[in-house]
């Protein structure tokens, strides 16, 4: 498919590096575009195979190179609608993605999760399992290795386990994994996806290539995605937390702890108990469940998977426990990058709660995260370009005890004097970190780097 072809890829970020990095290795001839003239080439060049032939087209964009190239992979930070992109699809030139591109590479078995919130915690917990029952397992996507990276490393035994955005799932063509999920959908990305209605298409066309005797795991409890089943070509498979299911995975109250439990043609088989879980909050209860349900229809028994369950840690940035100071305990939830995701962080706080929000404008709205507060945030300190959209939110909402900062280094300050001993600091912005750093990873980092100095 790419021997003798010409091929840009769009962004010279993680995505773009790892796909230069999986075709400079297939010997293809390549370049690399991106809008900053000033490119760090070199830096770029010394990441890539020996011997690859790789150029770059830096600045703004000439649509003369949908002429000189034969195909264009995208990185997902780049929309649909910008002007590379209609250049290629208004010649005919094939488009493609990351993923796309990585899985036509891959051998093996791939069990590919996506929805709005708890793609990487879910994905963790899978990856967990699959490692825990088969020799050759890879976790990849969102979760911070790109699939491009290991995808010519896979064989026809490995089992790969794949975070995948609806970034991604924009440009996927014939993707297909064996086993898929949509955990839920609620509004995110709007300022990309415009409608509701789009977003959710999209997160659903993670399944637009199984067949019928393959498996999508689908949210019962999210209204949007249990509509998803008898639209998909593969069997749908649900999960729940609030209805007693008579086929899939529940979450079934018993005297001691409710427990996880598989229901799959007329078995019931338990898995382990909330009592023996690490993960804090209702909603982890749905990853696991979810989990649950991709690793059995991947092939792994049920002792497997109950071991693996109980031992998971939390991921990093997921409601981490950061620290104890001063009789304060700090949590990281840097990737509550949106109101749901930070809804749950707050439903899992269990002391009165300093919450630190705010950041890049994805068009969200933030009533629902305000009411969530439900007398359990005793002060919300707001940043960034939202800062005074939720403010205006949360007065609206009678919530008043707010404090604006210029910074995180100056919001963390003002957590530090406003919360008392019993008291716990709560990151969890329910918006993206761009405008103020790169990516929600620095933004966690920074926030622990900070906790940690208060210590000294």
């Amino acid at each position: 498919m790419y021997e003798g072809k010409k091929i840009l890829i769009a962004g010279a970020g993680i995505s773009g590096i790892g796909a230069a990095g999986l075709l400079g290795r297939a010997g293809c001839k390549l370049a690399i575009y991106d809008g900053k003239e000033d490119l760090d080439t070199g830096a770029l060049r010394a990441q890539m195979p020996a011997g690859t032939e790789l150029t770059f087209e830096l600045g703004a964009f000439r649509d003369q190179l949908a002429e000189e190239y034969d195909m264009l992979v995208m990185s997902p930070g780049i929309p649909l609608d910008t002007p590379i992109a209609r250049a290629f699809i208004e010649r005919g030139r094939p488009v493609i993605g990351e993923i796309e591109l990585a899985a036509s590479f891959a051998k093996g078995r791939i069990a590919a999760i996506t929805g709005t919130n708890g793609k990487t915690t879910t994905t963790a917990l899978v990856g967990q399992i699959l490692e825990s029952y088969y020799p050759s397992v890879y976790v990849v996507g969102n979760i911070g290795i790109p699939f491009t990276q290991v995808a010519d490393q896979t064989g026809e035994d490995s089992v790969i386990a794949a975070e995948i955005s609806s970034f991604q799932l924009e440009t996927a063509i014939d993707f297909h994994p064996h086993v898929s999920a949509v955990l839920n959908v609620t509004p995110d990305h709007l300022d990309r996806h415009k409608t509701m209605e789009n977003y959710a298409k999209i997160k659903m066309s993670i399944t637009k290539n199984q067949r019928a005797d393959e498996v999508v795991v689908l949210n019962y409890d999210d209204p949007v995605t249990r509509a998803m089943a008898g639209k998909t070509p593969a069997r749908a498979v649900m999960f729940s937390r609030k209805e007693a299911l008579p086929e899939g995975i529940i979450l079934k109250d018993t005297e001691a702890a409710p427990v996880f439990v598989i229901r799959d043609q007329g078995k019931e088989i338990p898995v382990c108990s909330t009592d023996e879980i690490r993960l804090l909050g209702s909603h982890n209860h749905e990853n696991i469940l979810a989990a649950i349900g991709i690793a059995w229809y991947m092939g792994v028994p049920a002792d497997y998977i109950r071991k693996a369950v109980m031992d998971f840690k939390a991921v990093e940035h997921r409601i981490e426990y950061v620290d104890t100071v001063d009789g304060v305990e700090y949590y990281n939830d840097s990737k509550g990058t949106n109101p749901d995701a930070a809804i749950k962080g707050i439903r899992a706080m269990v002391r009165p709660t300093v919450l630190l929000g705010g950041g890049y404008d994805k068009q969200s709205t933030y009533d629902e995260w305000i009411e969530a507060f439900d007398g359990k945030v005793k002060c919300l300190i707001l940043m960034g370009a939202t800062a005074g959209a939720i403010g205006k939110t949360a007065a609206a909402h009678g919530f008043r005890n707010i404090i604006y900062a210029d910074s995180l280094e100056e919001a963390m300050e003002a957590a530090r004097k406003e919360a008392v001993p019993g008291d716990a600091v709560l990151l969890s912005p329910a918006c993206a970190s761009w405008g103020m750093f790169r990516n929600y990873e620095v933004r966690g980092r920074r926030f622990k780097e900070i906790v940690e100095s208060f210590k000294e």
